[in-house]
């Protein structure tokens, strides 16, 4: 099985980390994209170590960048399936890094198409995350989802109401479906916001990744 690697910030304290992060970016970019929240996100979370692992395929539209599956066709089986191979590779490497830092406490968090990894992979997981952020994403084979959780970590979704490339519409259909099956879901929208994460969209994710920890 492909093995994931990417770059790694924190803790904050220069301690021994206590917790974990893993945060997965959209599409064409990779781990060097979202690692740069970590800062933000560790002023709330001094003690957690946050990792951005890069997508396990080439991106297909383009020479650089990483992909979590392929997004070269918009069938939803297509998506479906890749979802379900990412999803499998994501759980190998969560399981592996919690392994290697002596840690049980984690969180999952994504943005765009590493949303929709994080979303689909988090409620599966048998060892439960304290919380997933996903943000400009949605949540895929929805149908599937009450008979396969293991889990009912809580949700926070954020969106731009501006956003063209995954309308917010697909946040809010998935905070229903989370909803129905039990989930706890905190849901923000930033009126001008575009595809993209601004300071609304942060500190809300900040302040849910502070209170996942602490509760």
């Amino acid at each position: 099985m492909t093995t994931l690697y990417g770059p790694a910030w924190g803790p904050a304290s220069k301690a021994k980390p206590k917790q974990l992060v893993v945060i997965c970016h959209g599409v064409g970019a990779d781990g060097h994209d979202l690692i740069s929240l970590a800062p933000a996100l560790g002023q709330v979370l001094p003690e957690a170590l946050f990792i951005a692992p890069h997508g396990p395929e080439p991106y297909d539209h383009a020479p650089a960048g990483r992909q979590w599956f392929s997004l070269g066709n918009f069938d939803l089986a297509l998506m479906n399936a890749g979802v379900r191979r990412a999803s499998a590779i994501l759980d190998g490497f969560i399981d592996a890094q919690l392994a290697a830092h002596g840690l049980t406490d984690y969180a999952l968090a994504g943005f765009s198409q590493g949303a929709m990894t994080a979303l689909f992979n988090g409620p599966r997981r048998a060892a439960a995350p304290r919380g997933i952020i996903a943000l400009s994403g949605a949540l895929l084979d929805p149908g599937a989802l009450a008979a396969e959780m293991k889990n009912h970590a809580p949700v926070f979704l954020g969106h731009g109401e501006q956003d063209s490339v995954v309308p917010a519409e697909r946040s809010r259909q998935a905070a229903a479906v989370l909803r129905a099956v039990g989930v706890t879901v905190e849901m923000v929208v930033s009126p001008r916001l575009g595809h993209g994460i601004d300071d609304v969209i942060l500190a809300a994710a900040s302040s849910f990744l502070r209170n996942i920890f602490t509760s």
